[in-house]
């Protein structure tokens, strides 16, 4: 009953695949948009801000039909890859990590801000007023003082990832050990005759895993309130 098959295995084993790719393709942009919102002040700042956290706000396949527009085969970005590159994220496991990108990119930039905003901004002015170049202060100060933001925010964005399902199925598909992650899986039994005790074991390890990676990102958080006393 509670044993996992072959085929459930693989399931798991590219959700957690998709889910930590997802956290690598995130860390720059994350840390810049958090960077920009934090420390930037420039005209249209309120319109990023707003741009940055709209995937919380719109349904899941809104930013999926989007993402289909802009990157599928014949799309306005994607169909000039596909012509010129033959790069396809459509039914591929690519566009389950960009699909579940996309969902996840609030949750991390908002952990980075954050731990930014902790971050004396008097520390980084005397680093640079001793000759320390912007870049060489933001790695040797700013990135260290606020590792604990980037740990949370991976954290959630990785298991933000695990739990897409309407930006993946249609951006991505549901195409059986290509696409087809924990959330999908799950629909999928629920549609089978049969399914029901393999979308059960599934559902349990959904919520296994994600608990496991929230009270993570909470005792990071808690640690770095006590760094900071």
């Amino acid at each position: 009953m509670w044993t996992l098959t072959p085929a459930e295995l693989a399931i798991v084993q590219l959700s957690l695949k998709v889910a930590v790719c997802c956290v690598m393709l995130l860390i720059v942009p994350a840390m810049l948009s958090a960077w920009l919102l934090a420390r930037g002040h420039f005209w249209g700042k309120s319109l990023l801000d707003a741009l940055v956290h709209l995937p919380m706000v719109l349904p899941p396949v809104v930013l999926g039909y989007a993402l289909l527009v802009l990157l599928g085969r014949k799309g306005v970005l994607g169909g000039w890859l596909y012509t010129h590159f033959h790069v396809q994220f459509t039914f591929h496991w690519w566009g389950a990590v960009i699909a579940s990108a996309v969902m996840a990119f609030p949750l991390m930039v908002r952990a980075l801000r954050q731990a930014l905003l902790q971050v004396d901004p008097l520390l980084e002015q005397a680093a640079q007023t001793l000759g320390a170049s912007p870049l060489k202060v933001f790695f040797t100060i700013t990135l260290p003082l606020s590792y604990h933001g980037l740990l949370t925010g991976g954290i959630l964005a990785f298991s933000r990832s695990l739990g897409e399902f309407g930006a993946t199925i249609t951006f991505a598909g549901n195409l059986e050990g290509e696409t087809r992650t924990l959330p999908l899986a799950i629909y999928s039994l629920t549609q089978t005759p049969e399914g029901d005790a393999a979308a059960l074991r599934l559902v349990v390890l959904s919520v296994l895993v994600s608990l496991a990676a929230l009270l993570i990102s909470q005792w990071l958080e808690r640690g770095l309130q006590r760094s900071q006393r």
